[in-house]
């Protein structure tokens, strides 16, 4: 008899809580294999495809394409075993009479028939663990459940104001008192969100699965608030169901001047969700800048040598090697003179961590934005490894396919900004790493070489580094080592 086992959204790695389903890649009744990747997501980091751990036949889809959901969120179900050719689903796939309720799933005990040899954070082993179960907070009102497609007897629509019974604001429902019992929310953006901005979490009820509340939940109750005067406009506003988020934006468009500064958005003006990568890379520079006392040092140096030094390598057989591998090759030697700057700050526990190794992220411009890929022991490989590596990460930046691994873990930042045609630049560091060295364009300029005055290639180098783990003198160090390596290239000969 066939059974129906429900796959969850994985962790999809460090510090990720949630994705965007971007393409669906099965349909409802369609047969899978294990393994078989099912759903295209963006993550905050990465597009990923996930696989599927179950072979079998897909009897519902949750999310539809755009919808962001957390981790842990039901993803599908599927049929497997005997007779699951012929299993279909009861009911439609987005509502919860549909076969991926909890009530259809096995017992804890039970054993599944399909094992994973696909191993992502969290399943894909050849036996699942024991389902877990959220726990609901006590007294919520059990006629009405988050995401479902039906309401119960209870429900109220958009002109209820009784003690006692739910409302909604901004389309979120909310209970008239807060709720018992451990709120239903597992990211800790979301907290941190609702914190910052002083909002009660226990007066929202998700829109997610089993009442979680979603970060957007957070949002269009701080939009609201902010459209209707505040905090007090939260507990009396009501949005009839069917138009959550329409109406959440149209209160926000016409508050005009009495709401938050932007909430009015003028004829032609266009609001671009910060999501994705481009909210990712918004968070992680904001936080940046609120953690790290960063500081920038700078100088500028004669490259004439290094080029020369290129030309003469790439001239020889063998594979070519690219400026920006000697240029990583410099880092890591400058590194470990220089351990200071290859380091973060635990701030919980007011240690500086110093790593052993280098993990060598470095700053790559995509379609999707801005990413940070990072080259694994960068200090262990030569400069054709280094070579074929940041080719093999580029390519993948620009196609989308990096994983979250390769985004992930880095020790110290190369920013060559110089790409882009400037010639300096204070960049902000790259948290929670401690340091990030700019490079700029390499041109031609009048520069006094050996005593006379000729046309040299010259580079300007910057230098940001998190003023906690180090004084200027390091830093300055550093950045002078650098310098007379892309200088005299020879200098990298004596730590060779």
């Amino acid at each position: 008899m066939a059974q129906v086992l429900e796959f969850k959204l994985p962790d999809l790695g460090e510090g990720l809580t949630e994705a965007e389903i971007v393409r669906w890649l099965v349909q409802v009744g369609d047969v899978v294999a294990v393994d078989q990747p099912v759903v295209e997501v963006e993550t905050a980091k990465a597009m990923v495809e996930v696989p599927c751990p179950y072979g079998g036949v897909v009897t519902a889809r949750f999310g539809e394409e755009g919808a962001e959901l957390p981790v842990g969120a039901p993803l599908l179900t599927v049929a497997v075993g005997e007779g699951a050719e012929g299993h279909r689903p009861a009911a439609d796939p987005g509502t919860d009479g549909g076969a991926a309720r909890a009530g259809e799933q096995p017992g804890a005990g039970e054993r599944r028939s399909e094992g994973s040899g696909n191993v992502l954070v969290g399943y894909g082993t050849s036996e699942a663990p024991a389902r877990r179960r959220r726990v609901r907070p006590q007294g919520r009102a059990s006629g009405a459940t988050a995401g479902s497609g039906t309401a119960g007897s209870g429900t109220v629509g958009a002109g209820s104001s009784g003690a006692g019974v739910p409302g909604r604001a901004n389309g979120r429902v909310r209970a008239a008192e807060p709720v018992d019992g451990p709120v239903p929310v597992i990211s800790p953006l979301v907290r941190r969100l609702a914190r910052e901005n002083d909002l009660d979490l226990r007066e929202l009820t998700g829109s997610g699965p089993d009442g979680l509340i979603l970060r957007a939940d957070v949002e269009y109750a701080l939009r609201a608030a902010a459209a209707q005067g505040g905090r007090a406009a939260r507990e009396a506003g009501a949005h009839p169901d069917g138009t959550v988020r329409e109406q959440a934006l149209a209160a926000t468009a016409g508050a005009g001047a009495t709401g938050s500064a932007g909430a009015a958005v003028p004829p032609g003006d266009v609001r671009i969700p910060l999501k994705g990568v481009r909210g990712a890379v918004a968070d992680k520079l904001a936080r940046s800048r609120r953690e790290i006392p960063d500081a920038t040092c700078w100088v500028d140096a004669d490259a004439t040598e290094l080029m020369r030094a290129r030309a003469a390598m790439n001239a020889a057989s063998g594979p070519k090697i690219s400026l920006v591998a000697l240029l990583a090759r410099i880092c890591t030697a400058a590194l470990a003179r220089f351990p200071e700057l290859n380091s973060t700050v635990d701030t919980e526990a007011r240690e500086i961590v110093r790593f052993d190794h280098v993990h060598l992220g470095f700053a790559a411009q995509t379609d999707r934005g801005l990413v940070v890929p990072v080259v694994r022991d960068a200090h262990a490989r030569d400069a054709e490894a280094l070579t074929s590596e940041f080719a093999r990460l580029t390519e993948s930046a620009r196609a989308g396919r990096l994983t979250p691994g390769e985004l992930t873990g880095g020790t110290f930042t190369l920013n060559n900004y110089g790409v882009f045609g400037v010639d300096g630049s204070t960049p902000i560091v790259n948290h929670p790493e401690a340091a990030m060295l700019g490079v700029g364009r390499i041109v031609p300029k009048p520069w006094v070489h050996e005593g006379e005055l000729a046309v040299r290639q010259v580079v300007q180098l910057s230098l940001t580094f998190d003023h906690r783990v180090c004084d200027g003198g390091t830093a300055g160090g550093f950045l002078r080592y650098v310098a007379d390596c892309v200088e005299q290239p020879a200098v990298l000969l004596r730590t060779l």
